[in-house]
């Protein structure tokens, strides 16, 4: 097993003034949206406002993310219109498309409305790998949010210059999967 150990480094004389970060969790392993959801719910309880936008997930779709989020008055936008070629999708990609530029416009605008110190954008990052976005729109995002304001990415693939716009990124590996090694389902409670 590989020991844990925390790497050395020097304190800087003065440290930098609080500013809003870039969070990115990518990957094919599960955890992106637990990850973001997670922050969500830190933030929540640390008093900041917070907001989340769904890009791909649809109303339709079970998940109980949005109910712990009611719970604890964290508003969800929930603007997709489902993975795409995957379940019961019908939708055309003309559809998709108009679906996930909505969620971006949506999201752009709460940034700036400046209603919301933390903003969860999960699953944007898939809607540039099913070419619903180009990933200059992502990095347009980053660069328009204000100084202040935390934006927190989810997505399956990672792209190098959306990374030279984060501070913090996050690779989610898949090392074994209930899906994969015996073809079991999502899991009520924990999977959604």
């Amino acid at each position: 097993m590989k020991k844990f150990h925390r790497r050395k480094f020097k304190k800087p004389s003065t440290a930098p003034a609080p500013r809003g970060l870039v969070l990115w969790y990518y990957g094919d392993g599960k955890g992106k949206t637990t990850a973001a959801i997670g922050v969500a719910v830190r933030a929540r309880g640390a008093g900041l406002r917070v907001c989340v936008v769904q890009f791909m997930k649809t109303a339709k779709w079970l998940s109980h993310e949005r109910q712990s989020l009611k719970i604890l008055g964290i508003p969800v936008k929930i603007l997709g219109s489902g993975f795409v070629g995957i379940l019961d999708d019908k939708s055309t990609e003309a559809e998709h498309k108009k679906q996930a530029l909505l969620a971006l416009a949506e999201t752009k605008k709460l940034l700036l409305l400046g209603k919301y110190d933390l903003i969860v954008a999960d699953e944007i990052g898939s809607a540039v790998d099913e070419k619903l976005l180009k990933v200059s729109d992502l990095v347009r995002l980053v660069k328009s949010k204000p100084k202040k304001t935390h934006l927190v990415l989810t997505g399956h693939t990672t792209y190098p210059t959306l990374e030279k716009v984060c501070d913090l990124i996050t690779l989610m590996k898949n090392k074994k999967h209930p899906f994969y090694t015996e073809g079991m389902l999502a899991q009520r409670g924990v999977d959604f």
